[in-house]
């Protein structure tokens, strides 16, 4: 293997690696000695940032940058002293607000041995990490405050899965409760109203029927829990009280029907988790003892075993290919729908389709453990997130639904006493403003609308670690870029040849080539990969050495031929053309290389790490968006000036050690608002982590970004960046749209209640309807595709 010895100018084209190198030791003694990489490519090792997120701050404190916290702080509650270590699943259908989290963080404060709760929503399941030798404790808690929790194997099936119920046992009860009801309203609002003596039969009737409703009210009750069941049962037992019978049955009945058209938009929202769930196989064709191929659970194939993955089919866990070449569609990892050709040595990731031939591959992940089952855990966990919009949602609703009872209350009494409403009037509307009372539209909307956004951005292969780092997105107003496989393609290419005397380019790049066929240095297979792309012929070299310094010799035809750095020339005398050449280049910061035949100078080879093709554009759409972009390079400057001028960037900065990129992102920040840092995944660790959103990108091979990063692109698609941002902002838009739809809605009707114009059966519309439409609406951005690197498509 060769090694040439290069010029200062050539040094430029690895000086961010080796600066990157620096960094990454820097930000593994931060982690306490931890340095992660994984070999991706030859030429890349991905080394990511640690960033940190204070939750429980409102504002990023710039002072002080902290490795190694966690970039997700689950929605938790400590409910004892144990340490957590194991982990139980439930599935829990009854589990239908986020209201309802309340009375089961009470009813876990009981059991022994539970140390932390998180909630999944939408899945409606229930993650318990605790200490406890069997869960039926857990099992029975839950049950007693009127749920049911179903345990969930680490597959993803529930331990007591029974087949779906027939259409009239799942809603026999309510279509009969429906026609009680609607009959007893019927009959009350004939000529004899409520006299008629099937009006109060009807209606106990119609409650009868849906009494789960009034029985999760007594259990609010008993836990001292202001949720919407109790509101509800208040409701209902004021209605009968002032002989109101059958508002209070269509109450129910309405609440009812509303819970079901809830669930199942709830479960739409889900399916967007789901459907990447759906995307590995549940089996997988393995070797047994003998060498036989046989089907197992994917669950429970090891590490090193042999797959064999036919044509069409997906791959079933992560795996190293050992024979066979094949084209594999990895759109469900990095978004990327054109097939990408692999052979053995090349990984491939669970869920992606095999081309057209049979492959074998060791695999090298468990099924928990996969690229897929990675991008699974981290939309899951946003579920479990608090973005900040959401914590204050959250306070806003704490304040909100207390305010208003006392409201209701505060009428049933005044509005009589000043003359405005009789007794009867006034405690109707108190009935219909506890309904109002319920924040549920306001609390569903938000994570409805985080997991749909970020569920379609996995989709298109970016992976963002829940709502926190996407609204920080939406913020953004300067990005900074990190120059070497960033902004450039990461690799040295051949951009020029120049000749002297009767040597032609072609003849000067195929000996150059000839002499590094064997190399595998970052500037030998850029010269040899020229000389392919030009298919050139390559002429036999013999004696092949290395000497220190100076580069690669070697024999062609009984004359010595040298290829190395400008030590090879100097002090000699080059030829007009070729001096100009060098010095161009050398002004430009472009790398050379020297061929020489018997210590005469032949030609020049010129290299440089080129800009990616799609940079261009993509600062362009940036700077559409009102986002500012600056180049932070590790590099000399003449050489960071030379590429941002290639690509249209105004602001470039080179030569800078780590300390100095930090010290950049904080006066960015302070002076221009939320700043990006954009890197690959090899460099600037420190400084992805200071700045206020840190985006490593081309990381599908790092385990490392997917653990760290605030968000991570995939692969190595810069186009990415813009449709990111714009999806952020429209996700916002979409949130701040929810709230004030939510919130108006509940204010329109707080008038009418309070003007006597709203009926109890128009608040639970009212109530339902909000959470109805919030839901569909943020449905609406798990429909979102990137098309052409541009903009959402919209739904």
């Amino acid at each position: 293997m060769s090694r040439h010895a290069h010029h200062p100018h050539e040094e430029t084209l690895c000086q961010d690696r080796e600066r990157g190198g620096h960094e990454a030791v820097e930000a593994s003694a931060c982690c306490g000695g931890r340095h992660e990489h994984n070999e991706h490519d030859a030429h890349r090792h991905h080394h990511d940032h640690d960033h940190e997120h204070d939750h429980d701050q409102e504002a990023h404190d710039h002072g002080a940058s902290s490795c190694c916290a966690p970039s997700i702080v689950p929605l938790t509650r400590p409910v004892s002293d144990g340490k957590g270590e194991r982990t139980s699943r439930f599935r829990i259908e009854a589990m239908d607000c986020p209201t309802e989290a309340k009375l089961i963080e009470k009813a876990m404060e009981k059991v022994a041995g539970v140390a932390r709760l998180e909630f999944h929503f939408i899945e409606r399941t229930l993650i318990v990490h605790h200490d406890l030798a069997e869960t039926a404790p857990v099992v029975e808690a839950i049950g007693r405050i009127g749920m049911q929790a179903v345990p969930i194997d680490d597959d993803g099936s529930s331990t007591a899965a029974s087949p779906p119920p027939s259409f009239w046992r799942a809603h026999g009860g309510l279509v009969a409760a429906s026609a009680a009801a609607f009959a007893a309203e019927a009959l009350s609002l004939s000529a004899r109203g409520d006299l008629d003596p099937l009006v109060l039969p009807l209606s106990l009737l119609a409650m009868v029927l849906v009494r789960g409703i009034l029985y999760k009210g007594w259990i609010a009750l008993k836990h001292f829990t202001l949720n919407i069941h109790f509101l509800m049962t208040l409701a209902v037992i004021g209605a009968l009280i002032i002989g109101e019978s059958s508002e209070g049955a269509m109450v129910l009945v309405l609440f009812a029907l509303a819970e079901k058209l809830e669930a199942g938009a709830l479960s739409r929202a889900g399916e967007a988790v789901r459907a990447l769930m759906s995307l590995a196989p549940d089996t997988a064709r393995v070797a047994d003892a003998e060498g036989n191929w046989r089907d197992v659970p994917a669950a429970r194939v090891a590490l090193g075993e042999r797959l064999l993955i036919r044509p069409g089919e997906r791959v079933p866990l992560d795996a190293v290919i050992e024979s066979g070449e094949s084209r594999f569609n990895e759109s469900a990892i990095t978004g990327e729908s054109l097939p990408v050709e692999k052979g053995p040595g090349a990984t491939v990731w669970a869920g992606s389709i095999n081309g057209d031939r049979v492959i074998e591959a060791r695999v090298q992940a468990l099924a928990d453990d996969t690229l897929l089952a990675r991008i699974i855990h981290r939309v899951r966990d946003a579920q479990a997130t608090r973005a900040p919009i959401q914590r204050f949602v959250d306070r806003f609703a704490a304040v909100y639904t207390p305010v208003v009872v006392l409201l209701a209350l505060a009428a049933a009494i005044a509005l009589p006493l000043l003359g405005l409403r009789t007794w009867h009037q006034a405690l109707y509307t108190s009935l219909v403003m506890l309904v109002i009372a319920c924040p549920c539209a306001m609390v569903i909307a938000t994570p409805v609308t985080l997991v749909s956004a970020l569920a379609s951005l996995a989709r298109n292969g970016i992976l963002v670690k829940g709502g926190e780092p996407l609204e920080m997105a939406a913020r953004i107003r300067t990005i900074a870029f990190d120059k070497t496989g960033t902004l450039t393609q990461g690799q040295p290419r051949v951009i020029a040849v120049t000749a002297t005397g009767s040597e032609t380019a072609d003849s000067v790049l195929a000996r150059a080539a000839a002499l590094d066929a064997h190399s595998t240095h970052p500037l030998a297979r850029a010269v040899v990969a020229a000389a392919a792309e030009a298919k050139l012929v390559l002429p036999e070299v013999s004696g092949i050495e290395e000497q220190a310094g100076f580069g690669v010799h070697g024999r062609l035809e009984g004359k010595g031929l040298s290829l190395g750095s400008q030590r090879l020339v100097a002090g000699s005398d080059l030829a007009p053309g070729l001096a100009d050449a060098a010095a161009r280049a050398a002004d430009e910061g472009r790398g050379m290389l020297f061929l020489l035949e018997e210590g005469r100078p032949l030609g020049m080879i010129t290299l440089a790490d080129a800009p990616r093709p799609e940079a261009a554009a993509v600062l362009g759409e940036l700077e559409r968006l009102g986002i500012g972009g600056i180049m932070l390079s590790g590099d000399q400057p003449r050489v960071a000036a030379t590429v941002a001028n290639e690509i249209g960037l105004a602001r470039a900065e080179g030569g800078l050690l780590p300390d100095d990129k930090l010290a950049r992102i904080g006066r960015l920040s302070r002076e221009e608002g939320p700043v990006a840092m954009v890197g690959d995944g090899v460099n600037d660790a420190p400084a992805l982590a200071r700045a206020d959103l840190g985006i490593a990108m081309g990381a599908a091979g790092s385990d490392a970004a997917l653990e760290t990063a605030g968000v991570v692109l995939m692969d190595d698609r810069l186009d990415k960046l813009p449709w990111l941002l714009k999806m952020a902002r429209r996700t916002k838009r979409v949130l701040s749209a929810n709230l004030v739809i939510a919130i108006l809605i509940k204010v329109v009707f707080f008038g009418l209640a309070l003007t006597g114009y709203a009926t109890l059966w128009m608040a639970v519309f009212a109530d339902v309807g909000a959470s109805l439409i919030v839901i569909g609406n943020g449905l609406r951005l798990g429909r979102a595709k990137m098309v052409s690197g541009q903009a959402p498509a919209q739904p």
